[in-house]
């Protein structure tokens, strides 16, 4: 489904190590969940997490949520392995981390096959290559790995993330020109929900299609900041009706609450319904 349509407002990450996590995942309202076998599983533990997460996905019980799997790189003693079990896996997505270049992406491609992938876009490198790693052909989203990147940059922490903000600008750019899905970074206070909601607000306003999560009590957050409002699910339904009267006369512009309407704040507005009624059909499921 496009992803101006499909909702991944809620990305959360999940231990691919951890069978009470994955359990507990199943029952979550999350619109997609990344169970990582990179970052939050110890080098003891990458075997089994491996094998710990393909029972918990040929269990299933997931739903309508999206099964993301990231791997370790094919860089690491574990990157290999990690992808050839993907490939058999009950997933939806492969998520490559750090990834600099499309040739990254061919390396992995050359294992998992055609499963689509996702980039996790967390160096220097990777944010002057965005536009090719973009454009190949089965990438299908970018991941915005904010705490790795702010390493390699450097920055300091601003709450306005004034020092990611060009990094952040590059990746918008090369996912939107090839139609891709794209989260922002975690938000690493777990417990400051106004922080998290200012920052969800700065990425939905940026044009993030949703927010990575580091823990559950981040999900409602997210749910509610990526969302049509009620206001903005309002003012679409009025929009498309006033333009189609003005259409049926012969007529291109419409106004609506003193503005002018024309057929690119109607698409706009189509969006905003159909992402509505997909969030709605995914409760429901």
């Amino acid at each position: 489904m496009d992803p101006r349509q499909r909702p991944y407002r809620s990305v959360l990450y999940i231990p691919g190590s951890k069978e009470r996590a994955l359990d507990k995942a199943r029952s979550l309202p999350v619109d997609a969940i990344i169970f990582d076998l990179e970052d939050a599983v110890a080098a003891d533990e990458k075997d089994n997490a491996r094998e710990t997460l393909k029972a918990a996905l040929t269990t299933g019980g997931y739903g309508p949520r999206v099964k993301i799997v990231r791997i370790n790189g094919l860089d690491t003693p574990w990157g290999r392995a990690d992808a050839e079990a993907v490939r058999e896996m009950d997933a939806d997505v492969v998520l490559l981390p750090k990834v600099n270049s499309a040739a990254d992406v061919d390396a992995l491609a050359a294992i998992t096959g055609d499963l689509p992938i996702w980039a996790m876009m967390e160096t220097p490198r990777g944010m002057l290559n965005a536009a090719e790693i973009a454009a190949h052909p089965l990438m299908a989203g970018f991941v915005l790995g904010t705490n790795d990147l702010a390493k390699e940059l450097q920055t300091r922490f601003r709450p306005d993330r004034l020092p990611l903000m060009t990094s952040l600008g590059l990746c918008l750019l090369a996912a939107k020109a090839e139609g891709l899905v794209i989260v922002d970074g975690v938000y690493n206070a777990f417990k400051d929900t106004e922080g998290l909601a200012v920052e969800c607000a700065q990425g939905r306003d940026m044009g993030f299609d949703g927010k990575t999560l580091i823990h559950p009590a981040q999900v409602e957050t997210a749910n509610t900041a990526f969302a049509p409002s009620e206001a903005e699910i309002d003012l679409a339904r009025r929009q498309i009706v006033a333009f189609e009267e003005v259409e049926a006369k012969g007529q291109g512009v419409a106004v609506v609450d003193g503005k002018i309407v024309e057929n690119l704040h109607v698409v706009t507005a189509r969006e905003i319904l159909a992402k509505a009624e997909a969030i709605s059909a995914l409760q429901a499921g």
